[in-house]
C-alpha cells in the first residue's frame, strides 16, 4: 500500500512513529475527450491572457488575488520554508472526545496509519486507549502543503486518520435559501411514514450497495469493444515538442557527417593559359 505522509503521532510523552495510506480510492470511470473530426485527444494548455501564448511551468509565479485584480506574489522560496516547518512538526493530539459528537459533515477523507519500524509498541498503546476509553483524538497535520484537522480513532483492529474540515470551511445551514419553517404535519401521515422507516430498517451492510451507473457504463463499454462497433485508433497528429524536434534534428545532422562521401571519378579540363 502506497506511502502519502511519514512522520509521528504524539500524546502526552507517548510518541508513535507511523505511515500514513490512503483508505478509499476513487473507482469513477474516466472518459477522454476526442475530436469529433479526427478523433485525436483534446489536451489542455496553460495559456496566458495577455500575452496570448502558451507559457512553461517554471515562467509561471503563485499568487493570492486580495481584491478584483490586484495581487500578492508569493516567492516560493518564503512558501517552501512554511510547508518545511509544518511538515517537520509531530502529529500532537490536542483533545481526546466522542466520535458521536462529531456531525458527519465534517469528514472528508479517510486514511490508514500504520506503525513504522520501531512503532509497533506505541501504536498498539493508543489503540488500547482509545477503545478502552471509548474516545478518538483530535490532532492537526500538514499534508501536502495543506494544514488539516483531523481525528485518530480504532477501524477493525487498525488505526485511522480522518481528515476532517476546520469550523470556518462548513457552510452555515442558516444560509440554505427555501428551507420550511415549523409546519403542522398530518398525524396519520407520520405514523405512516414511521412504519415504512420501521419496515426498511436493517443492520448496515456496505456490501449489498453497489454503482448501478459505473456497472452499466463498463458493461456499455465492454460491449462496444467486443462488437467493434464505435471503437477507433487515433493517429497522433500533434507537433513534436521543440527538444524532440531538435534531438531529430541533431541525429539527422549526425547521420549526414557520418555518410561516407560517394566517389566519383574525376573530369580532366583542358584550360587554355592566356599569355602575359
Amino acid at each position: 500500500m502506497h506511502t502519502v505522509w511519514k512522520g509521528s503521532i504524539s500524546f502526552g510523552l507517548v510518541n508513535i512513529p507511523v505511515k500514513l495510506h490512503a483508505a478509499t480510492e476513487n473507482k469513477d470511470v474516466k472518459l477522454r475527450q476526442l475530436h469529433k473530426e479526427c478523433h485525436t485527444p483534446i489536451s489542455y494548455k496553460k495559456v496566458c491572457e495577455g500575452c496570448q501564448k502558451e507559457v512553461k511551468d517554471e515562467e509561471i509565479v503563485k499568487a493570492y488575488e486580495y481584491t478584483k485584480n490586484k495581487f500578492v506574489i508569493l516567492d516560493e522560496e518564503d512558501l517552501e520554508n512554511i510547508r518545511k516547518e509544518a511538515e517537520d512538526k509531530a502529529v500532537q493530539i490536542i483533545d481526546f472526545v466522542k466520535l458521536e459528537e462529531i456531525d458527519p459533515i465534517y469528514f472528508e477523507k479517510t486514511y490508514y496509519l500504520s506503525p513504522d519500524t520501531t512503532g509497533a509498541k506505541a501504536y498498539v498503546l493508543l489503540r488500547k486507549t482509545l477503545e478502552e476509553s471509548g474516545k478518538i483524538g483530535i490532532a492537526k497535520i500538514t499534508i501536502r502543503a495543506k494544514e488539516q484537522l483531523a481525528i485518530v480513532r480504532v477501524y477493525k483492529n487498525t488505526l485511522v486518520m480522518e481528515v476532517i474540515h476546520f469550523p470556518d470551511e462548513v457552510r452555515d445551514a442558516k444560509d440554505v435559501p427555501n428551507i420550511p419553517g415549523v409546519e403542522t404535519v398530518v398525524q396519520k401521515e407520520l405514523e405512516t411514514a414511521l412504519m415504512l422507516v420501521d419496515q426498511l430498517t436493517t443492520e448496515f451492510d456496505p456490501t449489498k450497495y453497489t454503482d448501478d451507473y459505473r456497472t452499466a457504463l463498463m458493461q456499455l463499454i465492454e460491449a462496444k469493444q467486443a462488437e467493434g462497433n464505435g471503437t477507433v485508433t487515433v493517429n497522433d497528429k500533434r507537433p513534436l515538442p521543440d527538444n524532440v524536434t531538435d534531438l531529430m534534428s541533431a541525429l539527422q545532422a549526425s547521420l549526414d557527417k557520418t555518410k561516407k562521401p560517394t566517389t566519383r571519378k574525376k573530369r580532366t579540363t583542358t584550360r587554355t593559359k592566356k599569355n602575359a
